[in-house]
C-alpha cells in the first residue's frame, strides 16, 4: 500500500530578521551574507513557541486535507530543536490538536521530513494507518551561537506539515542514506548537573565545517536525483519540480549546474526564511501547492540532507 498527500500547511514566526538587523550586533553586513548564502532575511521566534508553530502548520494541513484531528491514526514530527526533550514534540502537537493517536518524533536533522515520510509509508504498507500527519518543526535560533557570524546568519525558525492518506501512487522512489560523520555538523547534548560526570561539557550550540557540508550537499543532491529517476524509470529532465533542502544558494546553484536541469524547476524559499533544517522541504512544498504551481500528474523530487550525514530523497507523482 502506498500513500498520497492530502494537504499541506506551514507556519513562520512573525519577526523577520534582516541581514542589516544582524549587522547591529555582529561584524557582518548584507553585502557579506547575501552573496555567500542567498539569504536576505530569516524568521526568528520571539513570543511564539515551537508547539504553537507546529500546531498552526498542522491545522492548515488538516484543513487543506479535509481531515479532522480525531481521524488521524498517527502523528510523526521531525525535529532536532523541540520545545521538549521529553515528551516528544509530536505528543505536544497531539495534545493541542485534540488528537488521540500514537505520536512520536524522528531525528534526522535536515533530512528528517523525508525520513518521516518513509516511516509513514511503512505504517501504510502494514495496514496500520489510513491517515498520518507528518510535521517538521525547528527552532534553530535556540541552537546557534549568536556570536558566530559564520553560522548564526544561516538559520531560521518555522514549521510545516503534510497529511498523508493510504493508497495512491506514491512514493515512486524513496532513498534514505547515512554517511556517518558526527563532527562535520553537530550540536552537543545537554550537559546536565550530575556531580559524577567528569566528561567535558561543551555548550549546546551548533558547530559546522562549512566547506565539507557544501561538498556533501552538492554531491548528495546530484546522486539522489539521478538515483530517484533511475529507480522510477523516468528521465531527470522529465521531473517537473525539484524541492531541495534550503541550506545555501551556492549549493543549490552548483547542483543545478551539475545536473543540467532547468533552474526554473527548482523551488526556493531560502532568501526570506534561511535554513529551517527539516522544515525547509515541506515548507517549500506547501508554498508550491498554495501557489497552484503543482498540477496532477506532475513529478516532484524532494531531497533533504544534513547532519549525520543523512540524506532523504523521494520522488512523487502529484495526485
Amino acid at each position: 500500500m502506498s500513500f498520497r498527500i492530502l494537504g499541506t500547511g506551514s507556519a513562520l514566526p512573525a519577526r523577520s530578521v534582516t541581514n542589516d538587523d544582524l549587522s547591529e550586533f555582529l561584524d557582518t553586513s548584507d553585502e557579506w551574507i547575501f552573496p555567500r548564502t542567498g539569504i536576505k532575511s530569516r524568521r526568528i521566534c520571539t513570543t511564539e513557541s515551537l508547539d504553537e508553530l507546529s500546531v498552526e502548520a498542522s491545522r492548515a494541513a488538516l484543513e487543506a486535507a479535509g481531515v479532522t484531528p480525531d481521524q488521524l491514526d498517527l502523528i510523526i514530527c521531525s525535529t532536532t530543536s523541540g520545545d521538549h526533550l521529553i515528551p516528544a514534540e509530536a505528543c505536544a502537537i497531539a495534545e493541542l490538536l485534540g488528537a488521540s493517536c500514537p505520536a512520536f518524533d524522528v531525528s534526522a536533522a535536515c533530512a528528517g521530513f523525508i525520513f518521516a515520510l518513509d516511516v509513514a509509508d511503512g505504517y501504510f504498507a502494514r495496514g496500520r494507518a489510513e491517515r498520518v500527519l507528518v510535521v517538521a518543526a525547528e527552532k534553530m535560533s535556540r541552537l546557534v551561537d549568536w556570536e558566530d557570524r559564520a553560522t548564526c546568519v544561516l538559520f531560521g525558525d518555522g514549521a510545516a506539515a503534510a497529511v498523508l492518506g493510504a493508497g495512491g501512487l506514491n512514493p515512486l522512489a524513496m532513498s534514505l542514506t547515512t554517511d556517518p560523520s558526527v563532527e562535520i555538523l553537530h550540536v552537543p547534548g545537554v550537559g546536565g548537573t550530575s556531580p559524577y560526570d567528569q566528561t567535558e561539557r561543551p555548550a549546546s550550540v551548533l558547530a559546522m565545517e562549512g566547506r565539507r557540508v557544501f561538498k556533501f550537499g552538492v554531491s548528495t543532491i546530484c546522486t539522489s536525483v539521478t538515483e530517484l529517476a533511475r529507480e522510477a524509470g523516468v528521465a531527470v529532465e522529465d521531473i517537473d519540480h525539484f524541492v531541495f533542502h534550503q541550506a545555501n544558494e551556492r549549493i543549490l546553484s552548483s547542483a543545478v549546474a551539475r545536473l543540467g536541469i532547468d533552474d526554473a524547476k527548482v523551488t526556493r524559499s531560502l532568501a526570506e526564511t534561511g535554513n529551517i533544517s527539516s522544515a525547509c522541504v515541506p515548507l517549500a512544498l506547501d508554498r508550491l501547492v498554495r501557489a497552484g504551481k503543482i498540477t496532477p500528474g506532475q513529478l516532484v523530487a524532494l531531497v533533504g540532507f544534513g547532519a549525520g550525514l543523512d540524506t532523504g530523497a523521494c520522488l512523487l507523482r502529484w495526485e
